[in-house]
């Protein structure tokens, strides 16, 4: 764990993003219901914000699991280490991003 990390403020970050994230994920996506027939474009529209809402929802579904992934390395003393070289996370990191599971020299390797 990185000496310079502040792990009271991390989990206080955590636990409001959890919660953030717990009550969007608790609002329902609207259905289309009955599509008469008129305008296509409106229907088309009415489905690509149905599509949007749903990828919308997988990315926070995701970002759920890290921050609790997060959580649980706080938990287990890990938190601050990068998963995949084992060397520290930059505090400044972990400040913009607490749930960051990456150094930023392995997440740029990770996105290429």
């Amino acid at each position: 764990m990185p000496p310079d990390v502040d792990l009271a403020a991390a989990r206080e970050a955590l636990l409001a993003e959890r919660t953030r994230l717990r009550e969007e994920l608790g609002e329902p996506i609207q259905s289309p219901g009955q599509m008469t027939y008129g305008s296509q474009a409106a229907a088309a529209t009415f489905v690509f914000e149905q599509q949007r809402d749903l990828a919308l929802r997988d990315h926070e579904k995701n970002q759920l699991a890290q921050v609790d992934a997060a959580l649980a390395a706080l938990d287990g003393g890990t938190y601050g280490t990068c998963r995949s070289c084992g060397k520290p996370i930059a505090p400044a990191r972990l400040e913009a991003i607490p749930w960051a599971q990456l150094c930023i020299e392995c997440a740029g390797k990770a996105r290429r």
